[in-house]
Formats: structure tokens, C-alpha cells, sequence
């Protein structure tokens, strides 16, 4: 499986149509071939299943240089197992070698999927996305909390998830005087999530550094605590 290959398997289902309606949706100025988010990661999925991973990290990023919507978004998708053994490195690599690339949330949230596995496998590169935080380029602050959304998800957390809760919330503080409608919302996002498991924490959060948000972002961020 080359990219030709795979790009020749996304355009054997264009559908120009659709493709122009999404263009104008995701306000695209690559190519949009119109396939569905659930057919591109079927065929994501099916390309992860037949190669390994020096095969993947080839056809990611042949899929990425492609420049073409579905095909960005395949090459985000090709690496969202749970465990790569014997280890990530070059996959972790191939990921956050998109990041700089990131202009479309859409394209962004599907690379995200496998960096957050990624990161999962490897709690310590939370320092590589912390650095993130301090970009000049608004899509790789918003990669930082996206990337790390899985934190969120214990209800009762282990000793590195605590600490990496409490190490993003210190992104979501540095992060909140910036007025970037897209930063705003994965502030909001992240602390939504957070409030499932762990309202208080939200709450302490909010409680401190709540004004400092858009209130757009302060309403979502609160919206599973009933504020």
C-alpha cells in the first residue's frame, strides 16, 4: 500500500457534490474529495490493520504531502491503537511532525485522535505539549489541550494522571488570556470533560481563573456542574 494507492482509494469514492458543500463548511482552499468522516476512517482503519509501522509513517505522511482534505485526515487516523510495540517513537514522531501543518480543526481533532494515544503510551512527552502551550502558531496551543484530553477521563485518577490534570490546568490558566475563539473553546472543552469526573476541580478552576475567560467559554466550561 503506497499513498497512491490510498489517495487513489479516497478519490474512487469522491463525491464532488459533497465535496463542495464541505469545502465551503471547513472553509477549504485544499482539494475536498466529499467522503464521509466515517468512510475516511474505514479506510484508515483497514490501511492501519495491513501494514506496520515503518510502513504507516511512510504512508502518513505521503498521505500528508498529498495536501488533500481526506487524505490529511486518513494520515491523522493511522495510528490510534492503544499500544504500539515495541514502542511509538517513530509514529510519536510522524504525529507531532504535522502539528507546525495544522489549519483546519477538522484535520487538527483527527491527527489528535492518535496523539492522544500516543501520549497515553508515554505520559512524559506532557513536556513536548507544554512547550506547545507557548507557540506563536494558534493551532499547536490548541493541539496542547486537544492532545491531552485523555487525562480527563479517570474518575479516580492514578498518581501521573493527578499530576498531569493539575500540570494542564496550568496550561488552562496561561492560556486564558488568549482571545482566540479556537483556544477559548478547548479551554472549555478540556474543562467540560474534567467536570464529569472531577467537579470540583472545575469548580476551584473556575472559581480563580473563570473571568479571565470569554464568557462563551466560561458558560461551556461550567455546563455539566449546572452553573
Amino acid at each position: 500500500m503506497t499513498a497512491d494507492d490510498a489517495i487513489a482509494a479516497l478519490r474512487a469514492h469522491a463525491d464532488p457534490a459533497r465535496a463542495t458543500d464541505m469545502a465551503a463548511y471547513h472553509k477549504q482552499s485544499r482539494e475536498v474529495l466529499g467522503l464521509s468522516n466515517a468512510l475516511t476512517g474505514s479506510l484508515a482503519e483497514e490501511w492501519r490493520k495491513a501494514l506496520d509501522q515503518p510502513g504507516l509513517v511512510t504512508l502518513a505522511q505521503g498521505l500528508w504531502a498529498s495536501d488533500i482534505f481526506e487524505a490529511r485526515i486518513a494520515a491523522g487516523k493511522l495510528f490510534i491503537q492503544a499500544r504500539i510495540r515495541p514502542d511509538d517513537h517513530a509514529a510519536w514522531d510522524c504525529i507531532t511532525g504535522f502539528v507546525p501543518d495544522f489549519d483546519s480543526w477538522a484535520i487538527a481533532d483527527a491527527v489528535a485522535q492518535s496523539g492522544a494515544k500516543r501520549l497515553m503510551q508515554d505520559p512524559h512527552r506532557l513536556d513536548i505539549l507544554a512547550n506547545w502551550t507557548l507557540s506563536d502558531h494558534m493551532w499547536t496551543r490548541r493541539a496542547a489541550l486537544v492532545f491531552a484530553l485523555p487525562f480527563t477521563k479517570a474518575r479516580h485518577p492514578n498518581a501521573t494522571e493527578a499530576a498531569a490534570r493539575a500540570s494542564i490546568l496550568g496550561w488552562c490558566e496561561t492560556l486564558a488570556p488568549d482571545r482566540d475563539w479556537f483556544i477559548q473553546k478547548a479551554i472549555a472543552w478540556w474543562l467540560r470533560e474534567l467536570s464529569k469526573r472531577d467537579p470540583d476541580a472545575v469548580t476551584a478552576w473556575l472559581a480563580t481563573h473563570g473571568a479571565t475567560l470569554k464568557p462563551f467559554a466560561r458558560k461551556e466550561a461550567a455546563r455539566q456542574l449546572g452553573r
